[in-house]
């Protein structure tokens, strides 16, 4: 079962009042330029807050929120420090509580 990373916020915060966009148009320039398959995504209103093992963070995260997730552990804490205000955690996905994040994705 793969374990995702993410950095998670209120959607006003990382859309709105962060330069989220252009951190995310580099990353993904820096991503092709090396050959390097994608292993980031942003997602709003992710699902997996709502499995009982989140309701802590969901409470704790202004709604509606959005997330980073990511299986790059080093990305995600690089984004922690550059951003500050977001709430960084893990999962294992997927489980009996928790769909699989990419795949709820590939369906929207």
């Amino acid at each position: 079962m793969p374990k995702y990373h993410y950095v998670l916020a209120s959607q006003k915060f990382l859309l709105e009042e962060e330069p989220l966009e252009e951190v995310i148009r580099e990353r993904t320039r820096n991503y092709q330029e090396n050959e390097k398959e994608i292993d980031f995504w942003v997602v709003k209103q992710p699902a997996f807050l709502e499995a009982p093992e989140m309701a802590e963070i969901k409470r704790r995260c202004p709604q509606p929120s959005v997330a980073i997730i990511s299986t790059n552990s080093q990305f995600i804490t690089w984004l922690k420090l550059r951003l500050e205000y977001v709430i960084v955690g893990e999962f294992e996905a997927p489980s009996e509580t928790i769909p699989d994040p990419i795949a709820s994705l590939a369906s929207v």
